[in-house]
């Protein structure tokens, strides 16, 4: 082809390569064998701390996972614990509000109270002081309708010792303006 080579170069090559290959495949299986009994014991413990490393792996993906699983329950509940805080913050608010009102209410009410009894007390009094001038009126038209009939009549009646016709007279004098006031 590109050049020409002798048949004989070419066969004193392949046999060189097949007898290189001979030579190598027997010390192979040779020392093979003396070379898996002087076996490094470094070999083993890198297998070992190799399958270690593999197992740790999986662990660790498996605890990431639990982690992340963790980390969104941790969420949630502290969603939940705001949202908790939040009702608590408000219930104390509408306490705090309601007993405000009812301090005022109680406030209120004890104002009323006593502005209930000044009233009643002053109703009283009112009318203690109707029924003595419904009293002092009755007492006035009895006497001037006694008068008016004859059966009572002061000229004819004796003259009092000064100290009792003095409080009879102005008992006289108030019934009879009261009985002016009344007609």
């Amino acid at each position: 082809m590109f050049f020409e080579i002798p048949q004989n170069l070419i066969l004193m090559v392949v046999g060189a390569f097949l007898l290189g290959w001979l030579l190598s495949s027997i010390s192979r299986s040779l020392g093979g064998d003396s070379s898996s009994r002087k076996r490094d014991p470094r070999d083993d413990r890198i297998r070992s701390l190799e399958a270690e490393h593999r197992i740790a792996q999986t662990d660790v993906e498996t605890l990431k996972d639990k982690v992340t699983g963790l980390e969104k329950e941790l969420e949630e509940v502290n969603d939940g614990v705001e949202k908790r805080d939040n009702v608590i913050s408000h219930q104390q608010e509408r306490m705090e509000e309601l007993t405000s009102d009812l301090r005022d209410s109680v406030m209120k009410t004890r104002e009323l109270r006593a502005d209930l009894s000044e009233r009643a007390t002053e109703n009283i009094k009112s009318e203690v002081k109707l029924r003595e001038v419904e009293t002092e009126l009755e007492v006035a038209q009895a006497s001037t309708d006694m008068i008016a009939t004859g059966v009572l009549d002061y000229s004819l009646a004796p003259e009092l010792e000064e100290g009792e016709n003095d409080d009879e007279d102005e008992d006289l004098l108030d019934e009879s303006d009261m009985t002016n006031a009344a007609t």
